[in-house]
Parts: structure tokens; sequence; C-alpha cells
């Protein structure tokens, strides 16, 4: 028992170290993570019959996808783009309470590959900005 408190403790402290050094573009990155790992988690909570974590891990789900990576969209700079993704939020939203309600991995998966694409575009995003940087420093 202690030795899984004290990792949970030593993940905590990474993970905020990571937040603290992280910019903008990179914190958006760890909530497409953080989502992805909160949905495979509720997936093997269903698998495993622990209703208790499925419930847990779909709810931090829903937080992330509602209260991070939505809050985070600029209404004004994003425009239409912003109000489609915000759209495309709600039903993933949408999708997790309905995978929590009928105890299902289908719409977590559908979740998870949607948030996929998301993420790895974003991280394209990233790498592109950060090699016209390097060049313009060159």
């Amino acid at each position: 028992m202690f030795a899984r408190q004290s990792a949970a403790a030593y993940a905590r402290v990474g993970i905020e170290t990571n937040v603290a050094s992280a910019n903008p573009h990179q914190l958006v990155l760890m909530l497409f993570d953080g989502a992805l790992l909160s949905i495979n988690t509720a997936a093997a909570a269903i698998e495993e019959n622990d209703m208790s974590g499925k419930i847990r891990h779909v709810t931090k789900a829903i937080e992330i996808i509602s209260m991070g990576l939505k809050a985070s969209l600029d209404q004004n700079a994003g425009g239409e783009l912003a109000d489609r993704l915000g759209a495309l939020y709600d039903y993933m939203c949408l999708r997790l309470t309905l995978a929590n309600a009928q105890n299902s991995t289908a719409p977590l998966t559908e979740v998870a590959g949607l948030l996929r694409e998301l993420r790895d575009a974003w991280a394209q995003i990233s790498d592109a900005g950060l090699n016209e940087a390097r060049l313009q420093e060159a």
C-alpha cells in the first residue's frame, strides 16, 4: 500500500512539474493525453466490472474535455473552427455519458478515435511551429 501511495505521489509531482513548465500548446496536448488515458482506463474498468472505476474515469474524461479542451477554445480568434470543435467536444461528452449509462465500450472507442485524430493534428501543428522557429533562429 505504501509503495502504491509513494508512486502516485511521485507521479503527481512529475505531472505538476510538466504542467508548470509547459507552454500553452503543450498543455493542450497534455489535456488530450489525459482524456485518452481516462477513456482507456474506463474501458478497462467496464471489462473488469469495476463500476466505480468506470464512473470515476468517464467523469474525469468528460471534465477534461468540457472544462479543459472546450474551455480553452478562443471563440474570437478561432471563429467557425472553434465553434465546430466546441460542438464536437459536446458530442464527445454526450457519447461518454452514454457509455457510462449503458456500460458500453463502443462509445468510448469512438471518442478515443476522435480525440486521437485531434491530438495528432495538434501535435503536427506544434512540430511545424517548432521547425519554423528553428529556421528563423538559424
